[in-house]
């Protein structure tokens, strides 16, 4: 899975945040194609079929892990993005507790299908989605969102409301080519 650009530019002076300038590459979103799904908040990770791994950023200097398979690395931050094996990962436990949660309650559903899970729960990043036990989300069946409007103003203002109203990270945009693009809740300052 290739690291999703950030629809809006970020800032320069403060790269926390983003410009009211669109990334290139995404001015798709903004033209009104593609569909906007709930991004959870959470940690993702990836069923390959046959082995399960965890989203890994790896610093500039550092050893990767064993079985690490880097993706990209950005230009800017240095940083490398790629998966290790969930075994080895902080998040080993906490999946495999996720996994029998749906095994246990959905056992009507068939096994486990390739894809991107995002893992959430009450060990997973303060838990801003509200989760009483570990679970996966499949990428793939991600609430569809209702967007008002996309310009700059629209999209701030819905994803806030999303992350003020459930816990939403933000929105991921899905084109029926396979672009992607995302915004998050934190990519805004509070205050304009």
């Amino acid at each position: 899975m290739q690291k999703i650009p950030t629809m809006f530019a970020r800032n320069p002076e403060d790269r926390r945040y983003v410009l009211p300038a669109v990334t290139p590459g995404c001015e798709w979103v903004l033209a009104g194609e593609g569909v906007a799904t709930r991004k959870y908040d959470g940690t993702c990770v990836m069923y390959d079929g046959v082995t399960w791994w965890a989203r890994r950023e790896v610093k500039p200097g550092k050893t990767p892990p064993p079985t690490f398979q880097a993706i990209s690395t950005d230009e800017i931050t240095g940083r490398t993005v790629g998966w290790e094996q969930v075994e080895q990962s902080s998040f080993a436990k906490f999946h495999a507790e996720a996994i029998a949660n749906v095994e246990r309650l959905r056992e009507d559903v068939p096994p486990f299908r390739p894809g991107t899970y995002e893992l959430v729960g009450p060990k997973i990043n303060g838990n801003p989605e509200g989760e009483p036990h570990h679970w996966l989300i499949a990428h793939a069946e991600a609430d569809v969102v209702s967007l008002p409007g996309r310009s700059f103003d629209d999209l701030r203002t819905i994803v806030l409301q999303l992350a003020e109203v459930d816990g939403s990270e933000g929105l991921v945009f899905h084109h029926a080519d396979g672009r992607m693009a995302k915004i998050k809740a934190r990519d805004f300052p509070k205050s304009l």
